[in-house]
């Protein structure tokens, strides 16, 4: 699970997982430091990797969180892929753009779950998602439109991560 800080990392794991307070939520952007692993029913591990593009850590922490996420998009052959959170409400960030290059450099699966979904209206949603899409370059097929708060798209999500996680196994 890969994001920007405050993009709605934790609200998302608790919602995948139906747990209320698994992942910890914070008003404050930027707290996960480090990578949180929580083992799925058996079947998978969902590694929560700390947020990028946090401005209020220093120039050292940023590198430093830098490399744990490189470390496991390169370092860990168990890897079936990334979930990659993009707010539905935002356009791609500069550094959203530079993990899109990271994670394509890697050759490491991609599912994009669009966050935030029910605070865009219903009418908005394809096309912001589309957009968004664009920018980062990935088809449709690979991204999710979800909503912690509402549950738009937690199933779907599922599916889709088990399904990664199957293409990773059958390799």
């Amino acid at each position: 699970m890969l994001g920007r800080s405050n993009v709605g990392k934790s609200s998302l794991i608790n919602a995948l997982v139906g747990r209320k307070a698994l992942a910890r939520t914070s008003k404050q952007p930027g707290k996960t430091r480090d990578c949180n692993v929580y083992r799925i029913e058996d079947q998978l591990y969902l590694v929560d990797l700390p947020g990028y593009g946090y401005a209020r850590v220093s120039h050292g922490e940023r590198r430093r969180l830098g490399a744990v996420i490189d470390q496991v998009l390169t370092g860990r052959h168990q890897l079936a892929g990334v979930v990659w959170l993009l707010d539905v409400r935002r356009d791609p960030s500069a550094a959203d753009l530079a993990m899109g290059e990271r994670l394509a450099k890697h050759g490491v699966p991609v599912l994009v779950a669009a966050t935030k979904g029910d605070k865009v209206g219903r009418g908005r949603r394809k096309d912001r998602l589309n957009d968004i899409l664009k920018v980062v370059d990935l088809p449709s097929d690979q991204a999710v439109m979800t909503s912690a708060h509402s549950g738009e798209g937690i199933k779907e999500l599922q599916d889709a991560i088990l399904a990664l996680t199957d293409e990773e196994g059958a390799r």
